[in-house]
Order: C-alpha cells, then structure tokens, then sequence
C-alpha cells in the first residue's frame, strides 16, 4: 500500500474509530482525559510509521487501544521526575496492561456509554456538559464547538478545562450509574445527546447543513441508553432522532442547497425509519404521562406520515404542541406552535401567534423567529415587511445553507417588488 492510500485508510479509522479508542483510554488510564487524548494521537501516529511496514492489523481498534497504553506508560516514565505520584500510576498501569493484556470489542463498546455519562454528570454546568460532550465523545474541534456556541476559542478551550478538571477534583467515576440512580441522570444526559443529534442534523453554523456521522452517533447512543433503561423518554429520544433523521434524503439538493419542507420529495424520506420511529412512539405513549421529547416525536411522526403538507394533520400538530408548551413553556415551543397555527388556520393567525415573541430575550437574536414571519408576510403580500424580516434573517443567521435559501428568498421578493 503506498503511503498516500495509508494515510487515507488511517484517517478512515480515525473518523470511525477515534471516539471508541479514546473512550477505552480514558477507562484505562484512571480518567485521565488529557493523557487519553495524547496517547491517542501517539498510537495514530505510530500507525502511520508501523502499519506502512506490516500492514492495517485485522482489528485496528485493538492495536490504537494497545498501543496508546504502551505511549501512555512512556509519557508517564518521561515525566516521573517531575512528579512522584506519575511513577506510581506508570507501574499500576504497567501491571494492568501485564493481567489485562486483551481488550474486548463489547467492553470497548461499553466505555462510550462511561465516557457520555461521565461528560454529561449532574454536577457539571450544562455548558460543560455540552462542550465536553461534543469535544470528547463526538470529536469535534475546539474550534468547531465553539462556533456552535458562538464563542472566542480561548473561552470555550478554557470551558473544556475547567469541566475537565471538575471531573477530576471531585473524583466523578468514570461508569454507568446503577439503576437507582439511572433516572435522574438520564435527565442531564438526554439534552445533550440531542442537541449532539441536532448539530449534525442541522449544524449550528458552518458550509453544511448536516453532518451525517454526529446525528449517527446521536443515535447509536439513544439505542445504547433505550437497552440500558428502556424509559419512555429515553425511547422519545430515540423515536424522535429516527424520524428526524429520516427525512434527511429530502432537505438538500446535490449541491448541498436547503429544499423547505413542503417542497422535499417524500420519496426519499427513508421509510423503514419512519415505520420503527412510529412504533417507537407508540410505545413511549404506553410508558406512561408523555414528556418533551415523547411530544416532540409524536409531531415528528405525524409529518413524517402525511403524503404531503396539505394531507398533513395540522390540528393535530397544534394540539401536540399546546400540551407541549405546557409542561416545557419555551419561546421556541411557542415559535413553532405559532408556525402550526399558521399552516391550520392561515397565515394571518400565525402572524398573531408571533407577534409577542420578539420580546423573548432567547428569540430576539433568532433567525428563524424573523425567518418564519418573513415567509408569512411573504404569503400575505406584505413584500416591504417581509423583506426587512429576511434582512434580519440574514443578519443573525450561522449556517451557509440557511443563508444561501434566505438570500434567494429576499433576491426573489426584491425583484417582484
């Protein structure tokens, strides 16, 4: 294999594989997070050298684990001089290596479950949680998450250290909680994995809408968590990620531009995760009083079922929409119910519905608060207000696909008028 070919197959595992590896380091190296990450890229650096010489081995993972723990144990030897306590973990790993030499495919499985519930831990600030999450068990640059968060890198960098460090100092264990304890951690870990779901279904910011292997990994961990504790809002979760994510195939053209919802081609909607998130729902439902994202899946399964936007249940969308803004009374529940009456009983209403929302401090600098009154006002023939909303738009919006759809919008209007 030549050396541009191994460098390609290498950063093909990376993709695939580095989360899993650094997940088992993690585990291996006592909750070390910064010497896991270092240890990491040694093994894929030696990678780079050695399997040039003998070859991809037939299971690459274990040979990334195997080896970030021989770099780790050297790390540590190097810097013993400077601190005692490095020496005595670089003898206690070296024994471990010694009576646990193999790692299992199932355990190194099993740690991307630690690693999420020990990044998202009660104790940890949401912001932490978050940033922590997407840096460490979705693999995200620094650089990235920050721009999800809109924030200078040095202040989401200092984020991840401090968050590191409380993990650290208060001595947060790296596992699966017990039953007892599941519920009330699955309340901080939900949020996390879905706003990990929807920064690769809908990117915050950046070129692309979508980023295919977070919203996957999103899911995998919902299914984790399903087996774990098969709760009805964790299966909420995963109903609602299934039937978002279905409709992918539909929301961008070949080159990557937005096609709104009533104008996506249903036929590419994938049907068969349509069908188990509908059941899913069905089964939420039955668990017992539904919660946010149960709700949230139950208007996801009533779009992802209608043949069309005008076959699609309307009144029933707004119905689920009102018990939802009652038990979560969010700005942004309100926004889309606001966009569900529009749709039930015309624009005009919808109109009304929005029009105390601009005082909510979390939607004045929301794009698609302005988005959604310029597209009724656009329908309503009011061009001069609809333009100044899609200028708004514009003005806040992150993401490059969103603005590619609101600037032909507005060029559109500016043109008629």
């Amino acid at each position: 294999m030549n050396t541009t070919s191994l460098k390609q197959r290498i950063e093909a595992i990376y993709r695939d594989e580095s989360r899993r590896v650094l997940a088992t380091l993690i585990r291996l190296l006592h909750g070390n997070f910064d010497l896991a990450e270092e240890s990491l890229q040694d093994a894929f650096m030696a990678a780079l050298s050695q399997w040039q010489q003998d070859g991809i081995p037939d299971n690459p993972r274990a040979w990334l684990v195997s080896t970030g723990r021989f770099k780790a144990i050297d790390r540590l030897r190097k810097r013993t001089r400077q601190d005692n306590h490095l020496e005595e973990l670089a003898l206690t790993l070296e024994s471990e290596m010694q009576s646990q030499p193999l790692v299992e495919d199932e355990t190194i499985e099993d740690d991307r479950l630690r690693l999420i519930f020990t990044c998202c831990h009660p104790s940890l600030s949401m912001e932490g949680r978050v940033a922590l999450t997407l840096r460490e068990v979705c693999g995200l640059t620094t650089e990235a998450v920050a721009a999800a968060f809109l924030l200078p890198v040095p202040t989401l960098a200092q984020r991840i250290v401090r968050t590191k460090s409380k993990i650290r100092d208060a001595g947060i264990p790296y596992e699966v909680p017990s039953p007892e304890l599941m519920p009330e951690r699955l309340e901080a870990v939900l949020p996390v994995i879905y706003l990990v779901f929807n920064e690769g279904y809908s990117a915050s910011s950046g070129a692309q809408l979508t980023q295919r292997d977070l919203s996957a990994e999103a899911i995998r961990l919902g299914r984790l968590l399903q087996a774990l504790l098969p709760n009805g809002e964790v299966t909420g979760l995963l109903a609602l990620m299934l039937l978002h994510d279905a409709r992918r195939g539909g929301r961008t053209t070949a080159s990557g531009d937005l096609i709104p919802l009533e104008e996506q081609d249903r036929t590419l909607w994938n049907r068969a995760q349509i069908r188990e998130g509908c059941d899913l729902v069905i089964q939420a439902l039955r668990a017992g009083p539904p919660g946010v994202y149960t709700l949230q899946a139950a208007i996801a399964a009533v779009h992802a079922e209608a043949s069309s936007t005008e076959e699609t249940d309307w009144a029933e969308i707004t119905g689920l929409y009102d018990v939802l803004l009652r038990i979560n009374p969010s700005p942004i529940v309100a926004l889309n119910r606001a966009a569900a009456i529009a749709m039930r009983d015309g624009p005009e209403a919808g109109l009304q519905a929005m029009d105390n929302l601009t005082e909510h401090k979390e939607l004045r600098r929301y794009h698609l608060l302005y988005a959604a009154r310029a597209d009724l006002l656009r329908r309503l023939d009011q061009t001069q207000e609809a333009i100044q909303c899609y200028q708004q738009a514009l003005e806040l919006v992150q993401q490059e696909p969103e603005r590619r759809f609101l600037q032909q919008r507005l060029n559109t209007l500016q043109k008629n008028s």
